[in-house]
């Protein structure tokens, strides 16, 4: 990242492009054909990627099926190092950084745009799948059997994404929701979420929250995007999180800053501006009432 940049949001079609900075080959993770998919096999990737990939955030999920080896992998600030039968999911719009993987793994890479499951009702995805939620655990630990008919779909989704007739988006998400079904077996004591207007309007501002942070930072705008009032917005968070709207948007504000603060070349007055809208002297104090530490403090630390 350099100082005229913010975290990058890609579009399927910056794949290719971003992942070319870091390696001389050029995989052709997106074109007109698999705007809506892409799958490819780990270990066709590993050897020609340079780690870490840069902080970043997708309009697309994705996820890492490691059959062998071992990654380390950002979702939000929290880093998370993943091996052998394990899947790591990661929602649309969540700050990532790939951070390494090791020279001998083996599996599958494959993102995807939700409008493929356009046959779903409205936020089927989030309601029936924990992974597909912002505050969920990306790490997904799977049995043997489990393996077996993940690696099955996959080797499947592989062929079909390789085959030079034009994808089918319903046979891809038919797979996908299989392999979403196989995934949620394995985590353990998951309790389904009750499918209420609360719970869908709060999945939908923390989704606003990450793609329009920088440019909306009032309860007042999201509420507009959501087409709610404010006060029935903040009833609807406090109703799920047992927090406000203002803390929520408070929470992405810092997610935010420390990640500039920790990955980018922006001094902290920059992001005060850039971010916040801020002066230096407000941004300090509001990130020092958020964390416990000034903007300095922070950066010393990390």
């Amino acid at each position: 990242m350099n100082k005229t940049e913010k975290i990058p949001t890609l579009e399927p079609s910056d794949m290719t492009s971003f992942h070319s900075h870091t390696i001389d080959w050029q995989p052709v993770i997106s074109n007109t054909k698999h705007q809506y998919f892409h799958v490819n096999r780990l270990e066709n990737f590993v050897d020609k990627m340079t780690f870490p990939l840069p902080p970043h955030r997708k309009t697309i999920c994705d996820f890492l099926y490691v059959k062998k080896g071992h990654s380390q992998r950002s979702k939000g600030l929290s880093s998370y190092e993943f091996g052998e039968s394990s899947v790591f999911f990661l929602p649309a719009y969540q700050i990532t950084q790939h951070e390494k993987m090791s020279h001998d793994c083996e599996g599958f890479f494959c993102h995807f745009d939700e409008k493929i499951f356009q046959f779903l009702p409205k936020n089927y995805l989030h309601e029936n799948y924990l992974f597909f939620q912002f505050q969920s655990s990306p790490i997904i630990n799977i049995s043997p059997e489990t393996q077996k008919h993940i690696e099955s779909i996959l080797e499947r989704l592989l062929l079909i994404y390789e085959d030079d007739q034009e994808l089918n988006k319903n046979i891809i998400a038919s797979y996908l929701l299989v392999l979403f079904e196989e995934l949620k077996k394995e985590i353990p004591n998951q309790h389904k979420k009750t499918k209420n207007a609360f719970f869908q309007v709060t999945e939908q501002y923390k989704i606003a929250l990450s793609q329009h942070i920088y440019q909306k930072q009032s309860i007042t705008e999201y509420a507009h995007i959501l087409n709610i009032s404010p006060n029935y917005l903040n009833k609807c968070v406090k109703n799920c999180t047992d927090k406000t709207a203002q803390d929520l948007l408070n929470e992405m504000l810092i997610l935010e800053a420390k990640t500039l603060l920790k990955y980018s070349n922006f001094q902290i007055a920059e992001i005060a501006v850039n971010l916040c809208n801020q002066t230096p002297s407000n941004f300090s104090r509001f990130f020092k009432s958020q964390t416990g530490i000034s903007p300095k403090e922070y950066v010393e630390l990390y």
